[in-house]
Parts: C-alpha cells; sequence; structure tokens
C-alpha cells in the first residue's frame, strides 16, 4: 500500500449492506474464528473473524482449500506486528464523533447485526468490550466516505423533494388543463357555441337589405365585387373572383305569348290579355316567365290534358288519341321535370304548357296570377358538356336542350283555357284542374328566346385549415346573375352564408383554426342551370374528387315559416338529426323533424352527382309544400325582399339557419375523425331494397354482406379512432380517407333525365326504393319489357358490391399497417 499498513475500524450503527470499504479483495475467511489481539499497552481490543455466510458476492472457489489455515495464522502474526508500528498513532480520536458515539445506542447494538468492514487484509468487525469506551479510531478514507454518503443522501432528499413538487405541479396543471378526450368533446362544442353565439339576426337582416338595394343599382360584376369586398374586410384570407364564359338562354325582347285559335283572344303567361298596359305593369316579371334553353318558334295544335304526365297517363292517352306535334298541358310535381318532358318529347308531343295546380300549394299561397321560370339545363354550360368553360374549349352549337316548345302558365290562364271557374273548390274541397276529354281546344302558343355568351362570376373565398389543409369543407350560396330572374332569394342565401364567415373569422382572428380547410362559394348563374358551380367543379375537378370531404348548401334558407326540412346524405344524417334535436331542445315548441335524402334543387347537384360528396342542406319551408307532391320548387317565382321579410319579420328563421349549419360545418372541418356513419349507408342500403320490386334477392344477399362488412369496419375502426387515448394520426388519415370516398361507390353513369346519378337519394320523401328501380319497374309494367329492369338491377348491384369492396380493401390496409408496426 506504500506506507505502513493500517486498519479501517467501523463503528456506529448499522450500514447498509454492501457499502463497507474493501480492505482485499483476494483474503475470504471461511470459517467463523475469533482472534484476540491483546497486545496493545493497556488497551484491550478484540476481532471477530467474519463468518463465511457473510463472505462477498466476488467469492472464489478456490480459497476453499487447506492452504487457507496457513493464511490465517500469517494474517494473525501481521496484524500484530502492525499494531506495534509507529504509524499506529496517526489514528486520533475525533472528538465530534466520540461525542456523537457517548450519546448513541452503540453499547445496546446486537453484535450479530453489525456489518463487516473489509480489508486489503480480509473482512472484520471491530468489537467493543469496554463499556466505557466509545471511541473509534478512524482515518481520512472512511471520513471521506461518510461525507460523500451525506453529500448523496443530500441529494436524494432534494430529489425527492423536486419529484413531489413535481407531482403538485402537474395535479394542479391538470384540473386547470382538460384531458384529449375533453378538449375533444365539450371544450370543442363550447368553442362552437361561443362562434356561434355571436350571429345574431340583426346583422343578417342588414346585409339582407344592403344586398337588395345593391342589386337596384349594380349588375351581376358590381355584386361580385361587392361580395368579395365584404367578405375581404371580415378577414378571409384568399377571395378570388372566378369567371367563365357561357352560353346563355335569357328572355327576349317581348313576353311570349297564347292565343286561344276559337275566339282569337291573345294572352301573356300570367293570364293577363296581351296589352301594353298589361305588359306595363307585371315589369319584367313577365319577361322572365319562361324555359331556359327551350326551343323557340311557333306552334298552333290541340292541347291534350296528360295531368302529372307519368308512364301510366301517357299509355292510357296515347290508347285514346294521335299525340305527335300536339301540345301537352302539363302539371309540374311529382316527378323530375326533364324525366317527363323526355317522355313526352318520346311520345312525339311538338309542345308543353306547364303549370301548378292550385291544389298542390299551401292555401296560404295565391299563385293564381303569378309566372314563374325555371331552366331545362341539367347542370353547366351546354356548349362544353363535361369540360370547363376556360379559353380555348371547344364550344358546341347547342341553342336548345329539347326540341319540345316549354312555356310556363299560371293557373289562371289555365283556367280560361278548359273555362273552369274561378273558385276551383268542389263541395268544398280544392277542385284539380283538368280539361274535359270531350272537350277540344286548339292554341298558338308563342315563344321567343335570346342564346347568347355571357360571364359568369363566382366569389370564391378560402380558409386555410390547420392540420389537414388539402381536405376541404366547402359552402355555397348564390347571388344574382346579369339578365336573369329577379328573385331576391340569392339575397337571404348571401346574408347567411356572410353571417357565418363574420362569426368564424372573429374566432380566427384570436387564434384558432380548424384543422381543415373550408372553401366559402357565392355562385353565379345557378338560376339557369347551376352553370357557375357546375364549370367551377369541372375545371377543378381532379383535386376536388381527391380532397373535398363534404358539401354545405345555403342555396334558399327560407321557402317558408311551417317546419324545417333537413336533406342530407345517408352518412350524415345522424349529425343532422343531433342538430335537430338539439335545436328543438332550446325552443319552446318545435314540430318534429326527419332528415332525409331527397333530391334537392340548386349548386349541391355537381357535388353530389359528380363527385359523391356527402351534403347538407337545412331550410325552412311550408308544411304542404313538404307532404304535396315534389319538385314544385323547380319553378322559380319572383319572391320581392317583402315576400321574404313577411316569412321572417324578424330574420330569427335565418339566423336558426345560420347556426345550424354553421355547427355541422365546424364539426366536419375541425373533428380529427369525419363524422360520417359507415353502417348508415349499408342501413340505407338495405330500406332501398324494400318493396314490391321482385329480382331483389341477389341485392339484399348483397346488402347483408355490406352491413356485415360495414359494422365491422365501424367497431374495429371507428370506435378506437375516436377515443383519443388510441387515436393514431396515420390510421386516423387512412380512416378519413376511406369515410369521405363512400359515397363515391353509388355514383351510376347512366340514369333518367332529371333523376340523380348518386342512387342514395330517393325522388321525394314519400319513397324509399332506389328511384331508378321504380322508374324501370314502371317502363316494365307498361312497356312488358324486361331489359331495361334487368340493367337498373345490374347497376345497383355493382354499386352495392363497389361499395363492399371499398370496406374490405379499408380493413386489409389497417391490418397490413398493423401488422407491420408489429
Amino acid at each position: 500500500m506504500g506506507g505502513p499498513r493500517q486498519l479501517f475500524f467501523q463503528c456506529g450503527p448499522k450500514m447498509p449492506k454492501g457499502w463497507t470499504p474493501l480492505l482485499h479483495p483476494l483474503l475470504k475467511v471461511e470459517q467463523a474464528e475469533v482472534i484476540n489481539l491483546r497486545h496493545l499497552a493497556g488497551r484491550k481490543m478484540a476481532y471477530q473473524k467474519v463468518n463465511a455466510d457473510q463472505r462477498a458476492p466476488g467469492h472464489s472457489q478456490y480459497l476453499d482449500n487447506d492452504d487457507l489455515q496457513a493464511t490465517a495464522l500469517d494474517l494473525e502474526w501481521d496484524m500484530e506486528k502492525e499494531l506495534e508500528e509507529p504509524g499506529f498513532d496517526q489514528f486520533q480520536l475525533d472528538s465530534a464523533e466520540n461525542q456523537n458515539l457517548e450519546n448513541s445506542e452503540t453499547a445496546d447494538l446486537n453484535l450479530d447485526s453489525i456489518q463487516p468492514a473489509t480489508s486489503p487484509k480480509g473482512r472484520f468487525q471491530r468489537l467493543q468490550e469496554e463499556t466505557d469506551y466509545a471511541t473509534c479510531y478512524t482515518r481520512s478514507a472512511p471520513k471521506s466516505n461518510h461525507c460523500n454518503f451525506c453529500r448523496l443522501l443530500k441529494i436524494l432528499c432534494t430529489a425527492i423533494i423536486l419529484f413531489i413538487f413535481g407531482i403538485l405541479i402537474g395535479y394542479y396543471a391538470h384540473e386547470n388543463c382538460p384531458s384529449n378526450a375533453t378538449s375533444s368533446g365539450t371544450l370543442d362544442h363550447q368553442l362552437y357555441q361561443e362562434i356561434l353565439k355571436t350571429i345574431r339576426a340583426e346583422d343578417i337582416k342588414k346585409t339582407f337589405r344592403n344586398l337588395v338595394q345593391l342589386y337596384r343599382s349594380e349588375d351581376d360584376t358590381g355584386i361580385s365585387k361587392a361580395i368579395k369586398t365584404q367578405w375581404t374586410s371580415l378577414g378571409l384570407e384568399d377571395v378570388q373572383l372566378v369567371n367563365y364564359s357561357m352560353l346563355l338562354n335569357l328572355p327576349g325582347p317581348s313576353p311570349s305569348s297564347v292565343t286561344l285559335s276559337s275566339s282569337g283572344q291573345c294572352f301573356h303567361p300570367n293570364g293577363q290579355p296581351c296589352s301594353e298596359d298589361a305588359r306595363a305593369q307585371s315589369g319584367q316579371d313577365l319577361l322572365y316567365s319562361y324555359a331556359a334553353y327551350s326551343a323557340k318558334g311557333t306552334l298552333e295544335a290541340k292541347v291534350i290534358d296528360v295531368s302529372y304526365g307519368n308512364i301510366d297517363d301517357l299509355k292510357r292517352i296515347k290508347q285514346m288519341r294521335n299525340v305527335t306535334n300536339q301540345i301537352a298541358l302539363l302539371k309540374l310535381g311529382k316527378l323530375p321535370l326533364l324525366y317527363k318532358l323526355s317522355l313526352l318529347e318520346k311520345a312525339g308531343f311538338g309542345g308543353v304548357l306547364l303549370y301548378i295546380d292550385p291544389c298542390d300549394l299551401p292555401k296560404t299561397a295565391n299563385l293564381s296570377y303569378d309566372t314563374f321560370m325555371l331552366s331545362l339545363n341539367p347542370g353547366g354550360d351546354p356548349s362544353t358538356p363535361g369540360y370547363p368553360s376556360v379559353v380555348g374549349s371547344f364550344r358546341q352549337d347547342r341553342p336548345n336542350l329539347t326540341s319540345l316548345l316549354v312555356q310556363p302558365i299560371s293557373a289562371a290562364l289555365v283556367a280560361k283555357l278548359i273555362s273552369s271557374s274561378k273558385d276551383g273548390t268542389r263541395n268544398g274541397a280544392c277542385a284539380p284542374l283538368e280539361l274535359p276529354h270531350n272537350e277540344e281546344r286548339i292554341v298558338n302558343m308563342h315563344i321567343q328566346t335570346v342564346t347568347e355568351f355571357k360571364t359568369v362570376t363566382n366569389v370564391v373565398g378560402y380558409l386555410k385549415g390547420l392540420t389537414s389543409p388539402d381536405r376541404y369543407v366547402i359552402v355555397g350560396s348564390h347571388h344574382h346573375t346579369a339578365s336573369s330572374y329577379s328573385g331576391q332569394e340569392w339575397a337571404s342565401s348571401t346574408a347567411v352564408i356572410t353571417a357565418f364567415i363574420q362569426a368564424l373569422m372573429f374566432r380566427v382572428k384570436r387564434g384558432w383554426r380548424p384543422d381543415r380547410s373550408i372553401i366559402f362559394c357565392s355562385w353565379g348563374g345557378t338560376v339557369l342551370g347551376n352553370v357557375g358551380s357546375y364549370e367551377w367543379g369541372e375545371d377543378f375537378k381532379k383535386v376536388l374528387q381527391r380532397n373535398v370531404v363534404a358539401y354545405v348548401s345555403l342555396h334558399s334558407p327560407v321557402k317558408g315559416n311551417s317546419s324545417l326540412h333537413s336533406v342530407a346524405s345517408p352518412s350524415l344524417q345522424q349529425l343532422v338529426a343531433e342538430k335537430n334535436k338539439l335545436n328543438c331542445s332550446r325552443r319552446a315548441q318545435c314540430p318534429e323533424t326527419n332528415v332525409s335524402s331527397v333530391q334537392i334543387q340548386g349548386d349541391a347537384d355537381y357535388f353530389i352527382n359528380h363527385l359523391g360528396v356527402p351534403t347538407v342542406q337545412f331550410a325552412y319551408e311550408d308544411t304542404k309544400a313538404v307532404q304535396d307532391p315534389s319538385f314544385l320548387s323547380e319553378a322559380l317565382f319572383p319572391k320581392g325582399a317583402k315576400k321574404i321579410e313577411e316569412m321572417d319579420p324578424f330574420f330569427k328563421l335565418h339566423e336558426t339557419i345560420t347556426k345550424l349549419s354553421g355547427e355541422v360545418i365546424l364539426q366536419i372541418a375541425n373533428e380529427p375523425v369525419l363524422p360520417f356513419n359507415a353502417l348508415d349507408i349499408a342501413l340505407e342500403v338495405q330500406n332501398s331494397l324494400k318493396g314490391d320490386q321482385h329480382n331483389t334477392h341477389q341485392l339484399l344477399a348483397l346488402a347483408s354482406h355490406l352491413r356485415e362488412s360495414a359494422e365491422l369496419f365501424q367497431s374495429d375502426e371507428m370506435r378506437p379512432a375516436n377515443d383519443p387515448k388510441e387515436r393514431v394520426p396515420l390510421r386516423v388519415r387512412m380512416l378519413n380517407d376511406i369515410l369521405q370516398d363512400m359515397e363515391k361507390n353509388f355514383l351510376v353513369q347512366q340514369v333518367p333525365p332529371g333523376f340523380y346519378r348518386n342512387i342514395l337519394y330517393h325522388l321525394d320523401d314519400k319513397t324509399s326504393q332506389f328511384s331508378i328501380l321504380l322508374e324501370a319497374w314502371e317502363h316494365r309494367k307498361s312497356l312488358a319489357s324486361n331489359e331495361t329492369f334487368q340493367e337498373a338491377l345490374s347497376k345497383v348491384l355493382h354499386s352495392i358490391n363497389s361499395a363492399q369492396v371499398h370496406f374490405k380493401a379499408g380493413l386489409n390496409v389497417f391490418d397490413s399497417v398493423l401488422d407491420g408496426n408489429n
């Protein structure tokens, strides 16, 4: 060791095992012996050899031999010498330690429990033999180790205190900061309500009146620029004017007319005699009583009453008389107008006088002398069917979209044609208008329109999303287009979307932003066949097919004031029903409202039928309008600003529509998992196969498999993803991609005119079957042909099968990713 050998002594309380310093790693004593060393002058020291059971963990078996005895004897001799060497005088009494030891309970220590101290010569334990002796001989090394132990003890205590302090901080921070589950549930709901509570009816009414006033002094371009300016002032990041040059069919310089050949009396479409005074009194409304994209010219022929113009009506009439080049007296409603016109055109008719039977209208509606307009355009610019009207596009010459001369007329004019009484009642009940079969009427109808290229402008504003900016929620309204129908519904629609933008941007300016991007669109040319939305959709079709997750329509928010009518894709019906129920709970009286997937009017058409995008629309209507024949909304009556303010004088209905639509927008744009229900689509398919159609057993079996796949998908993937604790970003993104593409499987290529290509939508609330199957079944009954029905069955079968493959492929992808992670 380089100096006099010194012994390390240990005293005091029992130390932790393994802490005592080592004297020598190679000396290990195996037998319990006591070596008495009594050579110190007047001092009695005793050494007890450590028992073999207390040897170090590194004990070697090579020490367990007979040489151990000799080693023990040598050790005893060496230790006697060491105690006699002068170097031993270096051991001094530590007064502080001595004082502590005098007050300690060292004398009461159990010798068997004392831990051994080790030295390079072996492991020994010091025994105190005299009761009045409490001195512990120490040297610098053990003292240093003691200090190190105290330092470690202080560090340990400090760490424990800091640990406890950290626990306290974490506890109170957890109390103040909600968990992920709370933030994705209650916190988000509170956020939505904070945004929506800033929407006020007074602001909507003010915007509405400003827009109406603007219409009187500005054309389409001026209105579009004004909307852009207002949206930009509200803080919307990127607002653009998107222009397209389109072929529009507009009224001619003078209104159309209908003349009775028997008397020579000439009438305007509203039933007033042809005169300058009548024209001056009616103003622009008389000019806009026309069917856009109808054939133009003059036709004199017999009038044949075809009622609503369905297949049974035409079959019955064709059996009675020749209909070639005759004029059909047709009621609007029950079936899409384009479908009924296709049947009339195929039957050989040359013209159509179109009207709305007063018995199909609410009792409060007095529209006997009101004229209306409608469009025969299925969608988009007729000169560029299927592709956008951009510079350089090939233009087709299509001034009209039908060979029929179609003229809308009022119920008052119909009454004059059939010589009916004005009251229109029979035994106190409403008597439908009809031409007696034994009477003949010959009329001359004259239609003049103008077809020309004009610019249509869309206003498009963007709010970029935070985490998924490449996923879009599109919100659509529409505005007035130059030289088009002069109604004020567009101002109602634009006021609602502007109110929501104002509330949303107020929150965005304070630092919040939705996860997905929201695109706000005010479409132009809606009344002429949704030309603005169609051209924009065709222009950005590839991007929209990949990125759009939902479309929220604000087309005509207030059509009446009796009941709330909610339309939604099957995957969104559950969400919309929840909002309806919540809205009813806030009101003292709220009639029960149903959510359905039915065909609707407006710019949602392209997104439903060409992109397969889940869609939502809230609107107030009259109760009778919901219950009676559908498709009456295809007629566009010139509602003035006063009419809308009469229906909703305080604009509370507008406020309700804005908040309902806004909450759906926020939830779709901000929820980590899209609030779509896959199982509801499967259930809708099964319900759509119920009915009188035959040969659907194969479809029912396939629909059952689809339901099983949807249930598995919903339980295995959607439920875990909705739990924040189990939510994995990659799997959530994959799940959302599957959810947003579900409805694309139900788009079919060829459908009857006026029918939705998305077969999940029904014709009206009264029918639950697939519309293309219903139409094909009617053809089968009337024409005794099975080919059309089998073709329709095949389309439905392929759609269901495609949806099942979609779900299965999604489950397989999730399994593959899970296996890869493992």
